[in-house]
């Protein structure tokens, strides 16, 4: 009979002990229940995914940046490369090297008979 008193009396207390509070919460003593302890590798198990899913988040986010970046600097990189084209066109134009050679009093001069192509056999 002393056996199932003790048995009871332990019952009790444990239950006295499963009891929570917010000072058990906020001081960690939750932690130490038997339920965490028994779960500890699924709260790892959480926790590094967890991290895992803030490190990839982050990652993509700079990676996004990165991608904005570089597609800013290559419409600028675009818009450059139109602007060089265009001033090239003007410069090569014949009408401007006639006007260059003449001002600068070469003794080049504007061909008189139109170009012909060679065949080749």
């Amino acid at each position: 009979m002393a056996e199932s008193e003790n048995l009871i009396n332990e019952n009790k207390t444990e239950k006295v002990k499963k009891h929570t509070s917010l000072k058990n919460i906020i001081g960690g003593d939750i932690l130490a229940t038997d339920f965490f302890r028994r779960q500890t590798k699924l709260i790892v198990l959480l926790m590094v995914l967890i991290l895992f899913y803030i490190h990839n988040r982050y990652a993509c986010q700079q990676q996004l940046i990165e991608l904005d970046k570089l597609k800013k600097e290559l419409i600028d990189i675009k818009y450059d490369a139109l602007t060089r084209s265009s001033e090239l066109m003007e410069r090569s134009r014949q009408s401007r090297i006639e006007d260059y050679i003449t001002s600068k009093e070469s003794d080049l001069q504007t061909s008189t008979n139109p170009p012909y192509l060679i065949k080749r056999d």
